[in-house]
């Protein structure tokens, strides 16, 4: 399923590019960059964590990827974000472009992952009595996610799927509808972080870091981030334009400028 999304995100992304108005060539290589970045970041930290399993069964190192944890996201995530804009810089990319352009793929990507966390028993949920509560029963949930069997668990990553899917259909149709460059990366920021955090009320906090004796996880603090720099997008951009439109105003009224514009 995560394969699945990153094919349907490479997809997405070249018609969002050329409605971005950016190359979708560039679009592409960016996104394939990106993607190799974070698959070898996350494969070289998972064999350093469990190298004394690796060591003993090599082959487990091709089967490491099932394991879903967040700060395997979260390295993920950074060296990505350090592959993109490395290549941005170098190809004269504009670079809020980019962002809008992969805003709606990105979401679209991570409906996918979620699913497939949900077949796998990864990053799974609480105990619940909803009549939509799962049970797992394999063996290979216990042993890679630590999944516990045979008990109800809320559907968590289900709710996760749905927030990015109704976000990814949002971006797509706002796209076209932007005012200006960075919009729609701001409100993608503020969308993901607001999905994760409430969707992390019904995960088990296993090994997802506790922080304020239990009131917040680690993602939580990282989806508050994520709404702080997507308003900050929001906010930068509207003041920055007022004070260009501020210093123009100031300059057509003054005297001559006029006689100078004739």
């Amino acid at each position: 399923m995560a394969a699945l999304g990153v094919l349907a995100a490479l997809f997405l992304a070249q018609r969002t590019a050329r409605m971005a108005g950016i190359d979708a060539a560039k679009t592409w290589n960016l996104c394939v960059i990106s993607l190799c970045a974070a698959l070898v970041a996350t494969r070289l930290l998972l064999v350093a964590v469990n190298w004394s399993a690796v060591r003993t069964h090599p082959q487990w190192a091709l089967s490491l990827a099932m394991v879903h944890h967040p700060l395997v996201g979260g390295i993920g995530v950074l060296a990505a974000a350090g592959a993109a804009a490395l290549y941005i810089r170098l190809r004269g990319i504009p670079a809020l472009a980019a962002a809008d352009a992969l805003a709606a793929p990105t979401a679209l990507g991570l409906a996918c992952e979620q699913v497939g966390a949900l077949l796998a028993g990864a990053g799974y949920g609480t105990d619940a009595t909803v009549p939509w509560a799962v049970t797992y029963q394999s063996p290979a949930a216990a042993l890679w996610s630590g999944t516990p069997l045979g008990v109800p668990l809320h559907p968590v990553q289900g709710y996760a799927a749905l927030a990015f899917l109704t976000l990814s259909i949002l971006l797509f149709v706002w796209l076209p509808a932007r005012r200006r460059q960075g919009d729609i990366a701001g409100i993608c920021l503020m969308g993901m972080g607001t999905a994760i955090y409430f969707t992390e009320l019904w995960r088990d906090p296993e090994g997802r870091g506790s922080i304020l004796n239990g009131a917040l996880d680690g993602p939580q603090i990282a989806a508050m981030a994520m709404v702080l720099g997507g308003a900050w997008i929001l906010r930068e951009r509207k003041k920055s334009e007022s004070v260009s439109q501020q210093a123009s105003e100031s300059a057509a009224s003054e005297p001559g400028t006029e006689a100078a514009h004739e």
